[in-house]
């Protein structure tokens, strides 16, 4: 269509073959086959590009029809050119069919057109970027043994023939070792192959993966509450009505942060790229490579988590930017839904803890025995015992064991009487995942320092003596779950004062959520309790 033009640079091979190498040893080790790379270091001219995609094209064809053996990828030198290729110990190509199989929509297996097999446009797509690029391409092919794929490129200049591939800088700690940020990162991606794919690689290279087929899928699993992702990595063109911009936009709203976001797409249209601008994300053209997708999701997790560094819960103490503890600590979990749980693990092992789980308050009470240094993380409305009577139980035992209420209520009413029940802090589903370590921490930190414990009440104690009368009682209708109109008509006062003391209590106590705030009050109103207990 006239849609893509080639830009010729100089572009090292041993770079690109090494990106390409790392995306197919997935696909050779699922096959139970044997990939070999023969590295080069020459340097061609080509577009960097077009040239990736012709031969991500050659290599995907050669595992498609390769059932047994290996497939071999490397370089031979000839003078001024450099022949790139691609053999492989499939079925060979009949001689009469040489030329067919560049024809679009040719597929030698599957005359029946079936649609789940591919379109037959790889080779054709390979054979017209190679016409774009001035590149020969060559096959070779003995039926019944296996064919040989080659791209015949320039050799670049003498004097760029030295050059390297780009280094691309990395964040370093102290002692110069690179900084890999890690994170919850939801994936949503149709096809079953590259969806796997992306979750085994975003899992071995330390994050928590979620992954949904598309839109509702996805929306469906935020609905059920868990850990909040970090990232979301999409496809723009997803099935059942919902693109993957759509779905960004959803899920921003609808958790009430701007989530960093990547958009993968094979429509490189102004349209769609100033589309993907607007709502502030990343896009990322397909065939997109799965370090250039691994590079940018470190940086967008740095930015976010850069932005959270030295952020203190409610102004008590100092954490890591994660809110990790150092040390393991033993943290259970209780909790009916089995994929929560699962996630919850991954977190909080990610993070250093020891973790066990159990599906019900009862369950966990047949194992428990009294120790230092664990934490609960508990839903409050559990099938059976519920989580705020196993909160009462433990503590008429005399068992003060840090407790984090999992609250699925929006309701900051329910927050509030579960942490008058006992609970160190809640958290509402579905919940950030740097929230949760945070909370963890408090917890775990109020209980092994008793005096880091007191200090913060006295310090919760005193932002909440510095509102104003008007300003308490606007707050204790807010924390009662009272809506600003309901406010303004019980006080005869406007909604817009309402708002403004609303926004005047956020910025006297520090509190940046409703929930904060509560946590706040409520310490408050213990370190009161006991002051009033001590001068009595």
């Amino acid at each position: 269509s006239g849609q893509v033009q080639p830009h010729p640079t100089s572009v090292p091979l041993i770079g690109l073959m090494e990106r390409l190498g790392d995306e197919f040893s997935y696909h050779a080790s699922a096959q139970g086959l044997s990939l070999h790379v023969v590295p080069c270091h020459l340097v061609v001219q080509s577009d960097s590009r077009l040239l990736e995609q012709m031969l991500r094209n050659l290599l995907s064809n050669a595992f498609k029809y390769t059932k047994q053996g290996r497939v071999l990828f490397g370089c031979r030198r000839h003078n001024g050119w450099l022949s790139i290729q691609i053999w492989d110990t499939g079925p060979g190509i009949p001689h009469e069919q040489l030329q067919p199989i560049f024809e679009e929509f040719r597929q030698l297996d599957n005359p029946a057109r079936e649609s789940d097999r591919g379109q037959g446009l790889g080779l054709s797509i390979v054979q017209r970027l190679g016409s774009l690029l001035g590149h020969e391409i060559r096959v070779q092919s003995v039926f019944g043994k296996g064919s040989m794929f080659a791209i015949d490129v320039a050799v670049a200049p003498l004097e760029n023939a030295g050059m390297g591939p780009i280094q691309v800088s990395s964040e370093s700690d102290g002692d110069g070792k690179a900084v890999r940020h890690t994170g919850m990162i939801l994936v949503v991606e149709d096809e079953p192959d590259l969806r796997e794919l992306l979750g085994s690689i975003l899992k071995s290279r330390g994050h928590q993966v979620a992954v949904a087929a598309d839109g509702p899928a996805a929306l469906d699993w935020i609905a059920k509450g868990g850990v909040q992702p970090d990232l979301i990595l999409t496809d723009q063109n997803l099935p059942r009505g919902i693109t993957g911009l759509q779905l960004i936009v959803s899920l921003r709203e609808k958790l009430g942060r701007d989530i960093p976001a990547i958009v993968l797409t094979g429509d490189i249209s102004t349209r769609t790229s100033r589309e993907v601008a607007l709502e502030h994300c990343t896009q990322l053209n397909k065939p997109a490579k799965l370090k250039e997708i691994a590079f940018v999701i470190q940086r967008l997790l740095a930015n976010a988590q850069q932005t959270s560094i030295g952020r203190q819960a409610d102004g008590d103490m100092a954490r890591s930017e994660n809110g990790e503890l150092s040390g393991p600590t033993l943290i259970y979990v209780v909790d009916d839904d089995d994929g929560l749980r699962g996630t919850l693990r991954e977190v909080l092992e990610a993070a250093g803890h020891a973790v066990k789980d159990f599906p019900s308050c009862e369950a966990f009470l047949e194992t428990y025995k009294p120790g230092r240094g664990s934490c609960l993380l508990v839903d409050a409305n559990l099938p059976g015992m519920k989580g705020v009577a196993l909160l009462r139980k433990l503590r008429d035992l005399g068992d003060e064991m840090p407790t984090i209420m999992i609250t699925g209520s929006s309701e900051i009413s329910v927050a509030v009487d579960v942490m008058k029940a006992g609970a160190n802090d809640f958290i509402e589903k579905p919940f950030e995942r740097s929230d949760l370590l945070e909370s963890i921490a408090r917890a775990l930190e109020h209980a092994r320092d008793a005096n880091k414990l007191v200090a913060w009440k006295h310090a919760a104690f005193d932002h909440i003596a510095d509102l104003t009368p008007r300003q308490k009682q606007i707050m204790d209708l807010v924390l009662a779950g009272q809506p600003s109109k309901n406010i303004a008509v019980d006080l005869g006062i406007s909604q817009r004062t309402v708002e403004n003391h609303r926004a005047e209590i956020m910025k006297r106590t520090g509190s940046k959520s409703i929930p904060a705030l509560a946590r706040l009050a409520v310490a408050a109103s213990s370190d009161e309790a006991a002051q009033s207990t001590v001068a009595a």
